[in-house]
């Protein structure tokens, strides 16, 4: 469920703003064209701006935290709607404008956001961390791993599923598979190929593989 309204509110935040970044050319160019085209799309205009807000409330009821960040998304898409309103109705560019901005910077924030998920953690030192040293521990490591980058979706004992994060107890993919998506990421899971090493995503994935029932 989570992942169809993950899909489906990008595809409204998407939507939403050609939408508006439309109207906002049509309020430098013609604005009769403008109330022509914001009349012909009132019902659809209306439909995609509450899957947005639907869908982004869902997904932050999810969120495996309340960031501020997200607060701030959620302070500037409300700010831009009354700007909006007033702003395309009135024909006041300045408005509309401002809110188009900030519907362009919640997006940029999302987008920062999910890539933030993906950082890099300082490791213990009693954690061995180098696989040529003769007391290395892939499994060892690979938990402290798991623990810094994974556990705050998956949960400590990988199925805690927040955010959209996969029940790793009851997973039944191969490792290659685990192994590609930790590295390319999925959905709202992020990417994590320019923030761990090889070696690091290999022992995370090792770790995984060891959590099923």
């Amino acid at each position: 469920m989570y992942t169809g309204i993950y899909h489906s509110h990008k595809l409204a935040v998407i939507l939403f703003l050609l939408i508006y970044t439309i109207k906002l050319i049509l309020l430098f160019v013609n604005t009769e064209k403008l109330d022509n085209f914001s009349k012909k799309i009132k019902v659809p205009d209306m439909i995609i701006s509450f899957l947005f807000l639907a869908t982004g409330i869902y997904l932050a009821t999810q969120s495996a935290e309340i960031s501020t960040i997200l607060l701030v998304k959620f302070g500037l898409v409300l700010a831009s709607i009354p700007l909006a309103i007033i702003g395309f109705k009135k024909h006041k560019k300045s408005l509309a404008i401002v809110s188009v901005l900030l519907i362009f910077t919640v997006y940029g924030l999302s987008e920062m956001n999910r890539g933030m998920k993906a950082k890099k953690v300082t490791i213990s030192n009693d954690i061995i961390t180098n696989p040529s040293d003769a007391n290395y521990d892939e499994l060892s490591h690979g938990k402290v791993m798991f623990l810094s980058q994974c556990a705050m979706c998956h949960g400590p004992s990988g199925d805690q599923g927040l955010s959209g994060a996969k029940n790793l107890l009851t997973s039944t993919m191969k490792l290659e598979e685990v192994m590609n998506i930790i590295t390319k990421g999925k959905n709202s899971m992020p990417k994590y190929s320019k923030s761990l090493s090889e070696n690091e995503i290999k022992v995370i994935t090792a770790y995984v593989m060891t959590l099923r029932e």
